[in-house]
């Protein structure tokens, strides 16, 4: 592999905002209105948390950590909306995709839509968790290989704790 690619896989290095002095964050929305929309976090660690109201809430990341947003919605005649999407959160002048509910936007990693390609994502998050891996610190690039197989229709290859052991590894070296 390319120097180059090993960075971009990377997180991005956390640039400071000269107005406050602080990195900039990215802004999460969760909306909960039993029945009708409920977002949540599947796993994430914010650096900040508001509460607007008993329905909504803001979580805040710093540039480089990792997060995933459940977005469900229904209806009278039953779910019009399944998505899962595992997002890095971005620095100043870092690419971004903007995505609902995420502010200014994240680097996406993976996204599904559709409650059985969701069910598919949240079978192998639990495998990691059964093995003790965070999925906040698994490798960007297995994300993207889980994004491109269940778009495939393809099973997705398990996260071995081998593996997750040489990513941090390689994490480590570049940092």
């Amino acid at each position: 592999m390319c120097k180059s690619a090993a960075r971009a896989s990377l997180p991005p290095a956390e640039r400071v905002d000269a107005g406050t002095g602080d990195p900039p964050l990215t802004h999460v929305t969760l909306v909960w209105r039993g029945g009708v929309q409920e977002d949540w976090l599947r796993f994430g660690k914010p650096v900040e948390e508001r509460i607007l109201d008993r329905r909504t809430r803001i979580e805040s990341y710093a540039p480089g950590q990792v997060f995933a947003l459940v977005r469900w919605a229904s209806n009278d005649y039953g779910t019009i909306r399944s998505a899962f999407a595992i997002a890095r959160a971005v620095g100043i002048g870092d690419p971004l995709t903007t995505l609902p509910q995420v502010d200014p936007g994240a680097q996406m990693l993976l996204t599904v839509k559709g409650w059985p390609k969701v069910r598919q994502a949240f079978a192998l998050i639990d495998a990691m968790e059964e093995h003790g891996i965070d999925p906040c610190d698994v490798a960007p690039d297995h994300w993207r290989h889980v994004h491109n197989r269940l778009a495939a229709g393809m099973q997705a290859r398990s996260y071995s704790p081998a593996r997750h052991r040489d990513w941090l590894r390689r994490r480590k070296l570049h940092s």
